[in-house]
């Protein structure tokens, strides 16, 4: 059973999301604030955090920033009443691999949970361990990402961001594309989710090379090249 950990200071809010979650054979795990839920996700065994951005004294964002200082790479879904553009990107760039504003529907965040929950098994399962394109190296077992003989340091979403860009390197690569298959969305969201990781990703992979090796593909989508 997925293992969720819901940060959130409004207790009815978090029982609501807790109920709606368990109907979807989703167990989560409640607290309702900053420090307690940290100390939770630093002792717990959690598959998706959900966390609130704003609550008093240690906020969601400082939280999340804290986590992934430590070295904490579970998927991180926002949910805010913050949701304007800039709020989106802020919370995207804090680390979180998702972002829902409230108010939301049950359904949608059930389905956004379980897409972040997703995990390839760390066996290869008959395929292959490591990926190459060019200098840029992904070691599916040991999830360490290089190129050439620079260590490229990702969150979780970049990860798997970039794996998909890599099996599909020299082809243009559509949103539609990365969003069922990197997201799980048979739907657009109607936010820049896209467009924000892979800013992210590219600036991550292309520091200190004189060549750029992640794409835009004007009216298509991206390209990864060697």
């Amino acid at each position: 059973m997925t293992q969720v950990l819901i940060v959130e200071d409004d207790v009815d809010a978090a029982l609501t999301m807790q109920k709606g979650l368990r109907e979807a054979n989703i167990h989560a795990t409640l607290t309702h604030d900053g420090e307690t839920g940290l100390r939770a996700l630093r002792a717990g065994a959690f598959d998706v955090v959900i966390l609130d951005r704003m609550m008093p004294g240690l906020d969601g964002i400082a939280l999340l920033e804290r986590a992934r200082q430590e070295g904490i790479d579970i998927p991180v879904l926002f949910l805010s009443a913050l949701g304007e553009l800039e709020d989106r990107v802020y919370g995207l760039k804090a680390g979180a691999d998702d972002y829902l504003t409230k108010p939301y529907a049950i359904v949608e965040l059930v389905a956004r949970v379980e897409a972040l929950a997703r995990r390839k098994d760390n066996g290869t399962g008959g395929l292959e361990a490591v990926l190459k394109v060019g200098a840029l190296e992904m070691n599916l077992i040991t999830r360490i990402v290089r190129r050439g003989d620079q260590e490229i340091d990702l969150q979780p979403r970049e990860f798997q961001l970039l794996e998909f860009l890599m099996r599909n390197a020299g082809r243009s690569v559509t949103r539609t594309m990365l969003l069922e298959k990197v997201w799980a969305y048979h739907f657009d969201p109607q936010t820049n989710v896209i467009d924000v990781h892979v800013s992210r990703l590219r600036a991550k992979l292309d520091k200190g090379f004189d060549r750029a090796m992640l794409h835009t593909v004007r009216g298509e989508g991206y390209q990864l090249l060697p």
